[in-house]
Order: C-alpha cells, then structure tokens, then sequence
C-alpha cells in the first residue's frame, strides 16, 4: 500500500494495487448499468477515518477509508458506488460552481479534508479552510438537496437490479448512517452534512428494494472475502502493531488475520515476525499476487532490495495487468542502481504507463530510469509529463522543449512533447 501525501494538512491518498482491483470490480458492472464507461470513471481512496463518499470534478469517485472501513457486507459498499453513480448519471454535479467543477484532485480533497478537519475539532487549520474563500463553493457541492438524494437511491437501485444484485445492502447503509447521526458532533459537521437523510426516503428506497427480483440474492463468496482482505489490509497499514494484534490476535488463523499482522509485524519493524505469517499465506495460496507484493514490500522496506526483487517479479508475473505492482517492480529496480536493471525497468514502467499514463510515480521512476541510462531527451520528456500531471504547467513546457532538441521533428516522441506544450499553455490561461 501507498500513501500519496502532500503537504501534512494538505490531502492524503491510498494506493494500494489489490484494494484498488476489488472497487473497480464491484464499481464497474454499475458504472456500465447506469451508461457510463466503466473505464472512464476514476476512484479515489481518501485517507480519512470519516465516513463518507462523493463525486467531483466530473466522472471522479472518492471513497473515504472510515467508509470502507464500516460497510459491513459487500452489499453496502456497492449500494454507496451505486448511489455516487447515481448522482454522476442524473447530472447532480452540474449544479457545483466551476471552482469545484474544475478544481484539481488536490484542491477537490483539500476542501473536504478541511472541512472534515473542522467538524472533528482540528483546529485552525480545517477552519481556516472552511471559512476561507472557497467556503461557498464548498457548501454548493456538499450539499447534496433530498431531491437529488432520493433520485440517486433510486436510479442505484436500478442498477444494482440491471447487474441482478440485492439492494439491501443501501437500506442497511442508512440504518448505519442513522445510528452515527447521533453521536456527538459540532455545528459545522452537521451543516455540512452531505447526504441528507428524510425517513421519506428511507421509505421509498425500501419499498423500492421489497419490489427488487433480487432483494434476497447474496453476495459471491469471492465479493465477501475481497472485502474482509481490503478492510484487514487497510487496518493493518493504518493502526499501530498493538492496536492490529488486538484486533486479529494470534489465535485467529484466518487468511485475513495473518494478513493483517503481517503488514503490522513489517511496519513496526519485526520482519521475522512478517515472513513467517507471509510465508503461510504464501503457502496456502501461492497465485495470489498480493501476498508475494506484500513480501517484497516487507523485504524493500526493511533495507533488503535485492531480496525483494523476486517477490515482485512473481507478483507481475501473476497479475501482469496491475500498473501499481508494475511500477513497484520498476522502483526496486531501479534501486538496486544497477545499469541491467535499469534497462528491465524502462521496460517494466512503460508496460505499466500503457495501462494508467497518469501516475506522477510512474513518471519519476521513469526518468530515473532513462537518467541512468544516459537518455537525456527522454528524461525532458518524462519530467516535463509529471509536471503537467502535478499543473505545473510552466515546468512542464519548460522540460518538453527541452526535450525537442533530443528528438527529430515529426517522430511520436517530438509530437507528445508538442501536445505536452499545448495542453500546458492551454492550462496556464485558464
């Protein structure tokens, strides 16, 4: 797993390959129902213990940890995507203002996180962003009418019955939502209470799934056990070791015990502690390509980078479509600060650039890469691409002309750097 930090008020991502692979397999079939290309809609994970989820900035899905953390079934989680789907299929976003509409990924969170920093007490710096100059654009798109929350439900459940699964799950998500409304909260969270909830549309939505030819279908086997993998991973990277060992303690056997004490026994340090627990799961489900990642991870980050390298090259070997696992690979890779190795994660990189060309990480790795192998034009041309992800846009042009000097005009290589140009001009006037 990857934490993708900015500053430290600032938004904080997860990236992590498998949690990753399991919101896109339970998002796209409703993507897909509700017209959308499945492709096109992106997830966000949030790195927050609140309980929330929203769309923005166009066909953007963000999920906070504390959501998938509390959704107790399969069914749950999917009601959530289907409803966010439902706010994207009915146009809900047209009403934000064009400073949420066209906000960066950063700035988009950076509102929320302020305000969630506000409502939970966090001082000076969630108010400071509140009250600030955004804070009317930020109350516009938070603020979801019941209208709209109603008209999402139902076009979720719609979707859920287009792919034949049980809606359940939704009214079971809002007896979740009821109970916390009660706990004690300050003024501020409650007025930025995104997803109003009316016992009118507790009603209508349970009527709606009484109706459902699938209200009593249950979740595959596969989909609860994809669940109980993400929430034990995402426990295990988040809490401290004791808090980990509390709640997967020695005495549970479980493919997602062990999981979870083996991120905790890596990240204390105790490394033995780690193998031994991925070594058994190894064991028991050796094509698992997470369990081989989360043992090079375990090697890289204690300070073995050649003893990672296998881990990893069965890892993409298993799952050779997982752009996350194939960066990784590149990045122990190139630690390793061998010229051989450098040419295999070129190769690597770019294998995992074709599958998602905007991971600014990617694009670092990248130009290292070349930068070993003395490829100066393409270094340009790899920086000048993470600057125009980052929107800086003045960098971005800077390194893409520079990198025209490396390149005949009318090539494939000459023709991005024109685009990267263009697109970063483009961006500046805005």
């Amino acid at each position: 797993m990857q934490g993708a930090f900015a500053k430290q008020t600032g938004p904080s991502f997860i990236r992590d390959a498998e949690i990753e692979h399991t919101l896109r397999s339970y998002a796209r079939p409703l993507f897909n129902a509700a017209g959308l290309n499945g492709e096109d809609v992106e997830i966000y994970i949030i790195n927050s213990n609140v309980l929330n989820a929203f769309v923005a900035g166009g066909q953007r899905l963000f999920l906070f940890r504390g959501l998938l953390e509390r959704v107790e079934t399969p069914g749950q989680l999917k009601g959530v995507i289907a409803h966010e789907t439902g706010h994207i299929a009915g146009g809900h976003l047209a009403r934000a203002q064009d400073a949420i509409k066209n906000a960066s990924i950063k700035q988009i969170v950076g509102m929320l996180l302020g305000v969630v920093a506000a409502a939970a007490g966090g001082g000076a710096a969630g108010t400071a962003v509140t009250l600030g100059s955004q804070d009317a654009a930020t109350k516009s798109y938070l603020q979801y009418s019941r209208t709209q929350e109603s008209s999402a439900d139902q076009a979720a459940i719609t979707y859920l019955d287009r792919t034949h699964q049980s809606g359940s799950g939704m009214v079971e998500f809002l007896d979740i939502i009821g109970k916390d409304e009660y706990q004690p909260q300050t003024t501020i969270s409650s007025y930025y209470r995104s997803h109003p909830v009316s016992s009118e549309r507790v009603a209508a939505l349970e009527q709606r799934v009484k109706k459902s030819p699938y209200k009593d279908v249950p979740p595959s086997p596969d989909d609860v056990a994809a669940l109980k993998r993400m929430q034990a991973k995402l426990y295990g990277f988040t809490r401290p070791l004791a808090k980990t060992l509390h709640k997967y303690p020695l005495s549970d056997k479980s493919i997602y015990g062990r999981y979870a004490r083996a991120i905790g026994y890596f990240k204390y340090p105790d490394l033995p502690k780690a193998l031994s627990e991925i070594d058994s799961l190894i064991a028991e489900y050796p094509m698992d390509p997470y369990f081989y990642e989360l043992k090079g991870q375990a090697l890289y980050e204690n300070g073995d980078i050649f003893g990672a390298l296998p881990s990893l090259e069965t890892a993409v070997g298993l799952a050779p479509d997982e752009p996350l696992l194939l960066t990784f690979y590149g990045t122990i890779l190139n630690a390793t600060g061998q010229p051989e190795n450098s040419e295999k994660a070129i190769a690597v990189l770019n294998d995992s650039l074709s599958y998602d060309p905007n991971d600014g990480n990617t694009w670092d790795q990248l130009a290292i890469a070349y930068s070993r192998n003395g490829d100066t034009g393409m270094v340009s041309l790899a920086t000048a691409e993470r600057s125009l992800l980052q929107g800086d846009m003045q960098k971005a042009i800077f390194h893409a002309k520079r990198a025209q000097d490396f390149f005949k005009p009318g090539t494939p290589n000459y023709l991005r750097t024109e685009d990267i140009i263009t697109l970063a001009g483009q961006a500046s006037r805005n």
